[in-house]
């Protein structure tokens, strides 16, 4: 296996130390930089660019080019393994994702299958596309949606603010939504096996709405799949990839989620990391967790904002500077430049006992 010229994101998340905090941002290759709106435009659509593995290769690289983050993570969409179900993903243009055969009944749900893999090997195809492409200056990061991150949308038909179907089910027929979340946990294991056969460094597990949940519910139906999936995927890769958890919301359940196998959680900006980073001891790293709304402010906000959080953790091992979720399409460029630089350099500070958290 090839040797990393930078592989600083690696050592965070196994806790090792490191010269500085590496970071990288969720949806960094997006609509906030204008060579992704030129790209799409040649692409066509969404889905133009996540299916041609040139495309998505293109797309990944493109923050890479512009600021000197430490990880890539592969472009693509956490619901391509439902598309790959026979459920028929859309994206119409300023509403989001719908699903042309949504789970609308018991008889569907029934029907339900893990997919045939070939019907994704453009995913795997751009996996092996960019890792070619990176040429081992950073590690590649693969993904995928939680078991009932994607039921959500499986059942529900498209996005919503409170996926209201999805928990009136999970109370009156929990033995639907349960056979749905098995399907999809097994299906997903299969699916980031091949990410890693491909070349994936490290995995991403985006558990978006488990925060919707009671503390019960949460633990039954969303972390108990989440901790199924890993142990598949373990067994059947027989490797040691890391793997982050990040469940919006899931600040109060930290504990239990560093329980689930995993490497990393991951936190919005809902809690605090120095906190987070007690509470979790030695178990596992931390990723996170600056609000995405504070790159729409000033570099200096930006500066500010990400000292803060470099300062509560201080020179601890284990943390992984990421945003609390996405970055919104109106971020201004350049702040995620004074973002990326502030963060090595305060760090690097830090490490020498001289950054602004330590005074």
């Amino acid at each position: 296996m090839a040797v990393l010229k930078n592989d600083t994101f690696l050592r965070a998340l196994r806790r090792e130390p490191t010269d500085y905090t590496p970071v990288w941002l969720m949806r960094q290759a997006g609509r906030y930089l204008p060579e992704y709106k030129a790209t799409r435009a040649r692409a066509k659509s969404f889905m133009g660019l996540c299916t041609d593995p040139a495309f998505a290769t293109e797309v990944t690289l493109q923050p890479l080019a512009r600021f000197p983050l430490d990880a890539a993570i592969l472009f693509s969409d956490i619901l391509t393994v439902p598309d790959a179900m026979g459920l028929g993903l859309e994206f119409a243009e300023g509403e989001g994702p719908r699903f042309a055969h949504p789970l609308v009944d018991e008889a569907a749900i029934a029907r339900l299958a893990a997919p045939d893999m070939a019907k994704l090997a453009y995913v795997f195809d751009a996996v092996a596309s960019i890792k070619r492409a990176l040429a081992d200056k950073v590690p590649l990061i693969g993904f995928a949606g939680s078991p009932f991150t994607l039921a959500c949308y499986m059942i529900e038909g498209s996005g919503s603010a409170d996926f209201a179907r999805v928990r009136q089910m999970l109370y009156a027929r929990p033995d639907l939504l349960h056979r749905v979340l098995s399907v999809n946990a097994d299906a997903v294991a299969v699916y980031l096996g091949e990410q890693i056969a491909r070349g994936a460094d490290a995995l991403m597990i985006f558990d978006t709405w488990g925060g919707l949940l009671s503390a019960q519910a949460y633990s039954t139906f969303s972390l108990a799949y989440i901790e199924r999936m890993i142990t598949r995927l373990r067994a059947g890769t027989g490797k040691a990839t890391p793997i982050i958890v990040f469940t919006k919301g899931g600040g109060q359940w930290l504990e239990r989620i560093a329980d689930c196998g995993c490497d990393a959680v991951g936190i919005d900006w809902t809690t605090d990391i120095g906190d987070a980073m007690a509470r979790v001891g030695a178990r596992v790293a931390i990723q996170g967790n600056l609000d995405p709304l504070a790159l729409l402010a000033t570099p200096t906000v930006v500066e500010t904002e990400a000292r803060a959080i470099i300062g509560a953790v201080g020179a601890r091992p284990g943390h992984v500077f990421n945003l609390g979720h996405g970055i919104l399409q109106t971020t201004p460029p350049e702040n995620v430049a004074a973002l990326v630089a502030c963060v090595h350099a305060e760090s690097r500070l830090q490490r020498r006992g001289v950054g602004h958290g330590i005074g």
